[in-house]
């Protein structure tokens, strides 16, 4: 389990703070963000994650892909869920509303509705902009963060060893397993398999995939069980474990969590005391749809 996500020293700002400061930080603004659905609110957390994610100093090239599977994922859900059903969304989302597009279809002798309402579009770009919200803050941590103080970081946030050192190993298990895949799918290529021609129905191509799935699958449960075993012969768990890598909060770190913690508590007088950050629709989209 020494595969890791793209990591390397950027000499960013961010890479200055504790690992346990940004991720008491990241939480903090993450209850914050779920207390709204007012686009306007969710505007200023989306802006607040892309300075950090600004200061991160990423290239394009090096998160493109969690970019694409991260728009793609939210758009699907949105389309899905939100445009079609209004689910998750106010009475007024959900039901009714000033209709913009609809259609009937017909399928199986059942009778579809889909109807694009002005509440369900506002709607889903306020979801959009919450979901970008919170991906954004958190899918940086694995590329700036450095892979060797996982367990560390979480054991000092006060999470027991077996947990801490369950989560180092999940975080380097995604990008194992895509090292796996390649490597078989090379393997494999070698031997005259092609992917490229999947030929078949789904389940023609599923099967077709089984050279690929199995060897993976295979090797991911025998390196867990390698793990394991690795760790009992190590009388892993016993006692309490001490860590090679040392943290200590600096000034800049407690500034950092009060600056959260700031934010998370203005959150709550905002949506509990004044009762404001429901969901919003301007008065202008109304009138444009009318």
């Amino acid at each position: 389990m020494l595969v890791t996500w793209k990591y390397r020293p950027r000499q960013s700002v961010i890479e200055t703070f504790d690992p346990r400061a940004r991720w008491i930080f990241s939480m903090l603004i993450l209850f914050a963000i779920i207390k709204f659905w007012d686009i306007r609110f969710l505007l200023f957390f989306f802006a607040l994650v892309m300075t950090q994610y600004a200061l991160t100093k990423l290239t394009w090239a090096e998160t493109k892909r969690a970019w694409f599977f991260i728009l793609f994922l939210i758009l699907f859900i949105v389309a899905l869920n939100t445009l079609l059903t209004g689910r998750g969304g106010t009475a007024e989302v959900l039901h009714g509303g000033h209709v913009l597009w609809r259609l009937e279809w017909h399928v199986l002798g059942l009778s579809i509705h889909p109807t694009i309402t002005v509440e369900r579009v506002w709607f889903a770009m306020s979801q959009v902009v919450r979901m970008l919200s919170i991906s954004i803050l958190f899918f940086v941590i694995p590329y700036t963060m450095d892979p060797r103080l996982y367990g560390v970081t979480f054991r000092g946030l006060g999470l027991p060893d077996r947990f801490a050192f369950s989560m180092d190993l999940a975080f380097r298990f995604v990008p194992t397993l895509a090292r796996d895949f390649s490597t078989t799918l090379d393997a494999q290529k070698a031997r005259g398999y092609e992917v490229e021609r999947m030929e078949g129905g789904i389940i023609a191509q599923i099967r077709k995939m089984a050279p690929l799935v199995v060897p993976v699958t295979m090797n991911a449960i025998l390196s867990g069980e390698d793990i394991v075993n690795a760790m009992d012969l190590r009388c892993f768990g016993i006692r309490p474990r001490t860590w090679v890598h040392q943290l200590h909060y600096q000034r800049r770190d407690h500034l950092l969590i009060a600056f959260g913690l700031v934010i998370f508590i203005a959150a709550i007088i905002v949506r509990n005391v004044l009762h404001v950050g429901d969901f919003w629709l301007p008065t202008w989209a109304l009138q444009w749809a009318a």
